[in-house]
């Protein structure tokens, strides 16, 4: 795992526009995704990740076309998921520009989809996204599919722990409860994950300030942060939140 810490804004798309919700409901639009992803290569965002969010919702594969197109506008890593089922799915999202594939609902259908993939093609590529939610009566957290809408029995814990044993190269862990409230990462979430998996986690949901995104990596042990309402409506820039990070003793690439 890197010491540099990484500062990812998120792209979550629908119906071919950048789109920002509230716990994974209440959708406002953010913009073209090319346009967007463009601004935060030239902004110095260390990579940007690239969600089509109603893709396996809806039963059909990740944009391509779009993918293509931003891959071609940005010259730093760019991470898609949305729709993966399948082995195949993984190589068109790589051909199409994609440097890392985000795998998520597919992963929890089907466990062994991680190894079949890390097998042919190295951990490096894959990242396993897990969406959740804090259960109401303890401090467990239960992992959701098909973009926020379908609750498992699955615990969050004994997921990472296993996601990690099959191969995947880093989690991208999204807390539905904060996702859009800009009240902060969940830290005992990020903290009991980062602390059970020997693959760098990504901290999803709840950025809100500056402050947040140092507490995700020094609080939490993220050793990333995606963030998108802060980027996206330019109440910060990258270049804000790196400064403010190293000032704070984080390192980051400036």
């Amino acid at each position: 795992m890197s010491l540099y810490k990484r500062i990812i804004p998120c792209l979550d798309v629908a119906n071919g526009r950048v789109v920002k919700g509230t716990k994974f409901i209440n959708i406002v639009d953010a913009g073209d995704p090319v346009e967007v992803a463009k601004r935060y290569d030239q902004e110095g965002a260390d990579e940007i990740a690239f969600l089509d969010i109603t893709a396996t919702h809806e039963a059909r594969k990740t944009i391509i076309e779009t993918v293509e197109k931003v891959a071609c506008e940005v010259f730093i890593p760019l991470t898609v998921g949305g729709g993966v089922s399948n082995y195949s799915d993984v190589l068109n999202l790589l051909s199409a520009g994609a440097d890392k594939v985000a795998i998520n609902s597919a992963a929890v259908a089907n466990p062994n989809l991680i190894n079949q993939v890390t097998d042919k093609i190295g951990r490096q590529c894959i990242v396993a996204a897990i969406d959740v939610k804090q259960n109401k009566n303890n401090s467990n957290w239960t992992v959701y599919t098909h973009g926020g809408r379908n609750s498992t029995e699955i615990d969050a814990f004994q997921w990472a722990k296993e996601l990690c044993d099959r191969g995947a190269g880093e989690i991208l862990l999204t807390s539905m409860d904060r996702d859009g409230t800009k009240k902060g990462f969940d830290l005992d979430l990020l903290n009991l994950i980062s602390s059970a998996v020997s693959i760098p986690v990504i901290a999803s949901g709840g950025a809100g300030t500056l402050e947040h995104l140092r507490d995700a990596v020094v609080v939490g042990k993220a050793d990333a942060v995606l963030a998108a309402s802060i980027f996206h409506y330019s109440i910060y820039s990258i270049q804000e939140a790196k400064e403010y990070m190293r000032k704070h003793g984080v390192l980051v690439r400036i």
